[in-house]
């Protein structure tokens, strides 16, 4: 029998992954999570610690037993082979919440929608993408939305780019480099062209106080984050430069040598292939959240953004 308060974490050691299990925990939550090797050497000793693989569908069923919620935030190591690994690590947990009456939360991206929903991209919004990242997220979701109405409820809570001191492999990381002091701060967009972030901590925070309104939730919920909008895109690289200490050069993002590269380098394809975001403005709009939970958690701009610094060791510790 599914116990609410005890939750499984695909995906623990990541940066959202991590991230919830933190934020659940300070709610009282018990976690459990799944991890393909030993904790690492800094593991949260108030998690239990499972070994198992995500590709592992019995793994997955036995490290769901007794939970009331599956945190489904794991990811193919190293991001590689999405198209074979993905969607089956979504039908193990698909199968594990079955099998023992949880909710499923899934960390949702922007990756999934195309220009004809934008520039403001609404919760209800077709997801009709041409990149091939795109197009298995919206696959994904559409898999989820199908459970759910066979009777395993879904939480989608979708934000902006991620950054926060444990984001992981995220945008931020290109506007500076991590473990380095900051000489260069890299704006990735154009000025005036706005960008939708979110402060990682801040993201968790929503989702944990999601999960625990309980039967306020409808089956299949896609919940859409507001977080930081840089309205001319220059505000985040601004606060990263009073937080290194007003000295850091301004660039632009070099996606001149991106262009060059793309077809030797993978990281350099996603990146070529997700440019589509930087263009034009583009906001997440809905007010679902605020009929749950009230206002969003929301830690302003320039403590999210020095945080995020001493987290990447650009800054030192105040």
């Amino acid at each position: 029998m599914a116990t609410q308060d005890t939750a499984l974490v695909l995906g623990a050691t990541g940066g959202i992954g991590g991230e919830v299990a933190r934020a659940l925990l300070a709610r009282g939550w018990m976690i459990r999570a799944l991890i393909r090797h030993e904790p690492p050497a800094d593991a949260d000793p108030r998690i239990q610690w499972q070994r198992g693989d995500a590709m592992d569908g019995e793994a997955v069923r036995r490290a769901a037993e007794g939970v009331g919620l599956i945190v489904h935030a794991v990811n193919p190591p190293g991001y590689r082979n999405w198209a074979a690994v993905v969607l089956p690590m979504l039908e193990n947990t698909i199968a594990a919440a079955r099998a023992v009456g949880a909710r499923i939360l899934l960390p949702g991206t922007l990756y999934n929608y195309g220009p004809d929903a934008f520039p403001v991209i609404a919760e209800d919004a077709p997801q009709d993408t041409q990149t091939i990242k795109g197009r298995i997220r919206a696959t994904m979701e559409g898999r989820l939305r199908e459970a759910a109405a066979e009777g395993v409820p879904v939480l989608i809570v979708r934000a902006g780019d991620y950054f926060g001191p444990r984001a992981g492999n995220a945008w931020f990381g290109q506007v500076v480099t991590p473990g380095k002091p900051v000489t260069v701060v890299k704006r990735i967009g154009k000025p005036g062209v706005g960008h939708q972030w979110a402060y990682l901590p801040d993201v968790a925070a929503a989702m944990a106080s999601l999960v625990s309104v309980g039967e306020r939730l409808r089956p299949f919920e896609n919940i859409h984050m507001h977080g930081h909008w840089d309205e001319d895109g220059t505000q985040l690289v601004a606060a990263v430069r009073r937080a290194a200490g007003g000295n850091a050069l301004i660039a632009a993002f070099p996606w001149w040598a991106v262009s060059l590269t793309w077809p030797f380098v993978r990281i350099f394809r996603e990146v070529r292939e997700l440019r589509y975001l930087w263009r034009e403005p583009i906001r997440l709009g809905g007010s679902r959240l605020r009929e749950l939970i009230g206002a969003e958690p929301h830690t302003p701009m320039d403590e999210a953004v020095a945080a995020t610094l001493r987290g990447l060791g650009c800054i030192g510790r105040p």
